[in-house]
């Protein structure tokens, strides 16, 4: 007696990893910054990119040196050139901060 068994030859679909975000960018989603925090090299530039669903924020410096105007949606950069820490907020939303360090 001769007993054969069926095997599935069929191998898993494999997925890709999900795709690390580009370097020096801080996401604007569920009212907050993602990271909050956040070290570049002077001369580097950080682009936020705003996606809350509709809801406007903007990115203040706590010592003025930058500010995006308020946007529900698109991008804002800044390059730093200058090593520092560099505090900032969302003005509608004083609870929203996040910080920048810049090393030489």
């Amino acid at each position: 007696m001769v007993l054969a068994s069926v095997v599935s030859c069929s191998s898993p679909t494999p997925t890709e990893p999900a795709a690390p975000p580009p370097p020096n960018q801080v996401n604007v989603v569920d009212r907050s910054y993602s990271p909050s925090e956040l070290t570049v090299s002077v001369g580097d530039t950080v682009t936020w990119v705003f996606d809350d669903g509709g809801m406007a924020h903007d990115v203040v410096a706590d010592d003025k040196s930058f500010r995006s105007p308020l946007l529900k949606s698109g991008t804002f950069s800044y390059t730093f050139d200058e090593p520092g820490t560099f505090s900032y907020h969302c003005t509608p939303h004083p609870d929203m901060t996040g910080s920048v360090t810049v090393v030489p």
